[in-house]
């Protein structure tokens, strides 16, 4: 299998902002743990409650992120995404470039960048409310054969699911050209809503799933390892992940619990599912047996969790390469 490693997903530049409490998600009917799209008025309108307190911007969207982190740990990346011709979208574009990601970016000359207002608990989960932009204007024809050309993984957006098209011409032209096919589920609410369409792709296409317990759940309506049989007879690699007590793995009838990171001082669990599959995907782009490919992904995500944002330093960056 190629080793390098093309993403695609939403384009999104993340706002973030640590709360003292949960009131603004319940004031602003925001369930809590959920990603909600949003127009830009309500997501001012969000913007404007949090006037007074620090909102960090980075660099977002799950699979960028995903990429970012696969690249750090030294493969060659690629990500097909959809900005705004504004300088939005050049800052989310120079980051993933500035770090060595082969951009494939469509830019469109009438809608801002896409952005994601993350709202932090105190216990460090995340809500999200984005405003899509123009990546919701993403197109199926808008992904090319020759943009497969090379990689051996497939990496794929959950959060793209609105758009059927588009997920499964990706999905097709990377099954002709021979690349493994890997699925993030994004969020509890979008597996949800988009059910009987996963229940047909995921069987049909899917090579890999990453899910979390509520995704799993949403998708199978079991518990944790149940869920991950369903998940295991679909695919040829099922990753349920559940939270800080870790992961199940299933792969070929073997099946591994993946323990987390220990001692993880958890201020933010933004990008922790993100940066999981970044290590997972590392360890399965280098043939490494599927405890290790968790041991990784564990790792990663265990240091993502200990900084605000997706944006991991350079020193854990190089202490995270010293463990592989």
């Amino acid at each position: 299998m190629a080793k390098k490693i093309l993403g695609i997903g939403n384009a999104l530049t993340d706002m973030l902002c640590v709360l003292d409490s949960d009131d603004i998600l319940s004031s602003a009917g925001l369930p809590k743990g959920s990603m909600q799209l949003v127009d830009k008025d309500v997501q001012m309108g969000l913007l404007k409650n949090l006037e007074g307190r620090d909102v960090k911007k980075a660099r977002g969207g799950s699979v960028p992120n995903t990429i970012a982190g696969i690249q750090q740990l030294g493969l060659q990346t690629g990500f097909v995404g959809r900005v705004g011709n504004d300088a939005v979208g050049d800052f989310f574009e120079g980051d993933l470039k500035g770090i060595g990601v082969n951009s494939m970016i469509v830019r469109d000359a009438n809608l801002p960048t896409g952005t994601c207002l993350s709202l932090i608990s105190p216990d460090g989960e995340r809500t999200m409310a984005t405003c899509l932009g123009a990546t919701g204007q993403f197109a199926a024809n808008e992904i090319k054969p020759e943009m497969f050309e090379g990689y051996g993984i497939c990496h794929i957006d959950g959060y793209l699911l609105q758009n059927h098209e588009l997920i499964e011409k990706a999905m097709e032209l990377a099954h002709q050209a021979g690349v493994l096919i890997s699925l993030d589920l994004g969020s509890y609410n979008v597996v949800a809503d988009n059910l009987d369409f996963l229940q047909r792709v995921i069987p049909q296409y899917a090579n890999v799933v990453f899910a979390n317990e509520e995704e799993s759940k949403a998708y199978t309506n079991k518990e944790p390892e149940e869920a991950l049989e369903i998940l295991a007879s679909q695919v040829d690699y099922a990753i349920v992940k559940v939270g800080s007590k870790g992961s199940f793995i299933k792969h070929n009838g073997e099946k591994v619990f993946v323990k987390p990171l220990p001692n993880c001082n958890c201020i933010d669990t933004t990008g922790a599912g993100d940066l999981y599959a970044s290590g997972f995907l590392y360890g399965l782009a280098n043939d490494k047996n599927i405890a290790e490919c968790g041991r990784i992904g564990a790792l990663v995500s265990g240091n993502v969790v200990e900084v605000v944002g997706t944006t991991i330093d350079a020193t854990r960056w190089n202490n995270i390469k010293a463990n592989l």
